[in-house]
């Protein structure tokens, strides 16, 4: 099985009031030159998930970063003039939640992070600013919206890592 230490969130930067079938993405992608779809869920507008990859093959969905990380992506992420906004419906937003909720339960300590906030630094001052970004994806600020879910997510790796060294007499 491979480290997972990074969820990155992405959106198909498809008007939201079109729609792409997980069949159209992996044609995109092939077309593109990838072997399939480079993302491992592919969320659709209903909060449908479909496992577009197995996540034990590394993704193609973020140079540099593909062999430790998992890709969602989400239908949208353009409104209907074709400029970058947070198209994801009720269904999405909860499906999105649920999965990677479930995902930090099987990997924990991952950051989560849009795949915007993967832009280099230019400035260098640390800090990625949106001047910065090389695109908009996911088009909202993933990290804020799940921050909390990756600290519950550290609080039950602690408190499971305490209960096993006071299991074994507290060494």
């Amino acid at each position: 099985m491979r480290i997972i230490n990074l969820i990155v969130v992405h959106c198909t930067a498809t008007q939201g009031n079109r729609t792409l079938s997980p069949e159209a993405l992996d044609l995109m992608h092939r077309h593109r030159g990838f072997n399939g779809t480079g993302y491992h869920y592919y969320i659709r507008k209903d909060g449908t998930v479909h496992l577009t990859r197995p996540v034990e093959r590394i993704g193609a969905h973020v140079k540099g970063f593909n062999a430790n990380s998992i890709g969602i992506c989400y239908e949208g992420g353009l409104d209907c003039r074709g400029r970058p906004a947070d198209t994801r419906t009720p269904e999405q937003r909860a499906a999105l939640r649920l999965l990677i909720h479930q995902l930090l339960e099987v990997f924990s300590g991952c950051r989560v992070c849009g795949h915007r906030d993967l832009s280099p630094d230019r400035n260098g001052n640390g800090e990625i600013e949106p001047e910065e970004w090389m695109k908009a994806c996911p088009c909202f600020d993933a990290e804020q919206e799940f921050k909390e879910l990756v600290a519950e997510g550290m609080e039950e790796t602690q408190s499971k890592l305490n209960y096993l060294k006071n299991e074994k007499g507290g060494k």
